[in-house]
């Protein structure tokens, strides 16, 4: 790299020793050290304003590797009476009821930048932030990806044969099939199909399915939540129904518009558009009842200037979970066929 871009790298690399409290001799000498919690919290929060998916659900540091899930959506019901005469009267936890555990699991973000490229970049004032901000989007859009479509933690991660990183953690919808089969609706008459055509099908139309799976699946104090959603595959709705952000919804350069908001509801809830998420499927579920717990001090980070391949190197993991806080509040259909266009 040249003279100019050598000091400002330099710079930065002393900026990371400061700001995670760390000796600069870690860092300039390339070994390994621990992101501080403050600076943790503020890359999960530039992951948010990266991302307005992960803005509208929970990302939140944890101090254990495992445990109990933390419970931040709505857990059930809470008004009754107690007859005192017969009996206490007894609390109840208002934020869930589900007993199963979490366990976070490390995930490397393994990235490097060419000297070309920093090269590049030292012409510019924000040489730093764009040093920060390489992977930061990646990083947010590589978790939605998981969420959606993870199905494994392997020892040995494969991204040619799960190229939607299906072996990296275990996400939301497994999560699902896993814990509450009983809220998985995946075939009507036809086994693993779920048929929706004007004739001969299950349903006529997506609305008569979302409405049915409803009223079947969920409890009815969960049914008429006014912050259900439905996210949607691709495919089961027209583009026509999710209309081009604009006016003052207009994403700024710090906010990706990733998630849309459809014209259309289905079965009365709002259907919603995220990226990387399966064809022919649909959540119902509140979007903060998603969650994704990073454990805390585990945000890990080495530095390498690689010479030998004229790059820098960044080696990061973090250990995280991908966590449904409350079963009652999803219900996932899945191997949805749609014979025609619904609506039209």
């Amino acid at each position: 790299m040249k003279t100019k871009t050598r000091l400002l790298y330099t710079t930065w690399l002393s900026r990371q020793a400061d700001l995670n409290g760390v000796a600069e001799s870690t860092v300039l000498g390339e070994k390994q050290f621990a992101v501080d919690p403050s600076v943790q919290q503020v890359l999960i929060d530039k992951q948010a304003e990266s991302s307005a998916f992960l803005g509208m659900i929970n990302v939140v540091p944890v101090d254990e590797q495992s445990g109990e899930k933390l419970g931040l959506g709505v857990a059930g019901t809470l008004a009754g009476r107690t007859d005192t005469n017969a009996r206490d009267r007894e609390t109840r936890d208002p934020t869930t009821l589900d007993a199963d555990r979490f366990e976070c699991k490390q995930t490397n973000f393994d990235t490097h930048v060419g000297y070309a490229k920093l090269d590049l970049w030292a012409k510019f004032k924000d040489f730093q932030l764009r040093m920060r901000n390489q992977t930061l989007q990646q990083q947010a859009r590589d978790r939605i990806m998981i969420g959606w479509n993870g199905i494994i933690a392997a020892v040995q991660t494969d991204r040619v044969a799960n190229p939607l990183l299906q072996d990296v953690n275990i996400g939301w919808l497994q999560q699902i099939r896993v814990n509450r089969p009983t809220h998985v609706f995946a075939e009507g008459a036809t086994p693993d199909k779920i048929v929706v055509a004007p004739t001969g099908s299950d349903y006529r139309n997506l609305d008569a399915l979302v409405y049915d799976a409803v009223a079947k699946f969920l409890p009815e104090w969960v049914q008429g939540d006014t912050e259900l959603v439905a996210i949607v595959g691709s495919g089961l709705l027209h583009e026509k129904y999710f209309p081009m952000v604009d006016g003052e919804d207009k994403p700024t350069e710090k906010v990706a518009a990733d998630i849309l908001l459809s014209k259309k509801q289905l079965g009365g809830l709002q259907a919603v558009k995220v990226p990387f998420f399966p064809a022919g499927t649909i959540l119902v579920t509140r979007l903060d009842n998603l969650s994704i717990y990073e454990q805390e001090g585990t945000r890990r980070k080495t530095i390498v200037d690689n010479a030998k391949r004229n790059r820098v190197e960044t080696y990061e993991s973090v250990n995280e979970a991908y966590v449904v806080e409350n079963y009652d509040f999803a219900l996932l259909i899945e191997n949805i066929e749609v014979g025609v266009e619904d609506g039209e």
